[in-house]
């Protein structure tokens, strides 16, 4: 939240576009064969031979999906990674090369553009990921960050979000609702900080909340993980938007229903004692908060055996046919219409219209 005054500050118009571009990814060197031809050239070449090519694209708007009152840019830069590297697990593939593209204002000097790439460096470093090229240009106000992620996997591993089945088991990896929390742990510090700029924030005890807001980790190692299990998911998807709104949408492509069972949503300790600090309460988090970067996905009921003791998976309810309906059954073992209340980039416009 505080900056250093004393740091150097180089203007961007010092280098230009093309100047700054090589300036930035000087240090990105290709480590996978498929990378034929990354930066430097009219295009990147890229060689999956007998592999298909996932390809994905998301985009971060400061202000939108941002804020850099709390956010490093270098955390930014790993998250921004970590969004795309998701969907691509998410098809049960392997993320392979991304290209990064950024429209940023004249407010912000070389250096700062130097650690949100050096968090993109380390993430493509960490998940074994080529940047193969991408775009800078200019923006009348702030920073915006669009990064395609390419990807591969075998045309018989691929995993798609309608092939569920009634009577499949509906499971997620690790737990949610952590770095929904983390948002409001820094939105409240954030406040207080205004009020006071000389308050120091003690967030020790939010830390796991924190990491997963600021540093998410996707789960590239659920796809392995799942192969060396011998289980092929039947649908899956990544929790972006919260898992009700994803669980909608495997349901919908699928044409099918669900009973979600409350208990068994996977919750960090740490999770519920902030809701409780916050009054709020924790299953809503689970089903609404989002930026979880989990993976959930149907089974057969012929691999429950497979993954019941796996400690990075839970069983959380399982597909009904699609004129049942799709129902969150409460702890009071009350059936309760499943809503989508993620989160909506598009909602003030929509109801202004």
């Amino acid at each position: 939240m505080l900056e250093n005054s004393q740091e150097t500050k180089t203007d961007l118009s010092e280098l230009g576009e093309f100047g700054l571009i090589d300036h930035l990814t000087k240090s990105f060197a290709p480590k996978l064969p498929s990378t034929k031809k990354a930066i430097g050239d009219d295009a990147a070449v890229i060689d999956f031979e007998d592999n298909q090519c996932v390809v994905t694209t998301d985009l971060l708007v400061e202000g939108v999906h941002f804020d850099l009152a709390y956010m490093p840019l270098k955390h930014l830069g790993y998250k921004a990674v970590m969004v795309n590297a998701s969907d691509v697990y998410a098809m049960n593939g392997k993320a392979t090369q991304i290209t990064v593209s950024i429209a940023v204002s004249n407010r912000f000097p070389v250096e700062a553009l130097e650690e949100l790439y050096s968090g993109i460096e380390l993430a493509a470093n960490i998940y074994n990921i080529d940047v193969v090229g991408g775009d800078t240009t200019s923006s009348t106000s702030g920073l915006v960050i669009s990064i395609t992620a390419l990807g591969t996997a075998k045309s018989e591993e691929i995993v798609y979000r309608n092939g569920a089945k009634p009577n499949d088991l509906l499971v997620v990896s690790g737990d949610l609702g952590a770095a929904y929390m983390g948002l409001q742990v820094l939105e409240r510090e954030k406040q207080v900080f205004k009020a006071n700029p000389n308050s120091q924030p003690d967030l020790d005890q939010y830390s796991y909340l924190i990491e997963r807001q600021l540093k998410p980790e996707a789960r590239k190692d659920i796809p392995p993980l799942l192969k060396e299990l011998g289980v092929k998911p039947t649908s899956m998807i990544d929790i972006s938007d919260g898992l009700s709104s994803e669980v909608i949408h495997l349901c919908k492509s699928s044409k099918t229903g669900v009973n979600l069972f409350e208990e068994k949503i996977p919750l960090d300790p740490a999770v519920i004692s902030v809701c409780e600090e916050f009054n709020i309460d924790s299953t809503t988090i689970a089903l609404s908060g989002g930026e979880d970067y989990e993976l959930l996905f149907t089974i057969s009921q012929d691999d429950f055996d497979k993954i019941k003791a796996n400690p990075n998976l839970t069983i959380i309810g399982h597909m009904t046919e699609e004129n049942e309906g799709m129902h969150l059954i409460t702890r009071a073992n009350t059936k309760i219409p499943l809503i989508a209340r993620g989160w909506n980039s598009m909602e003030k416009e929509e109801e202004e219209k």
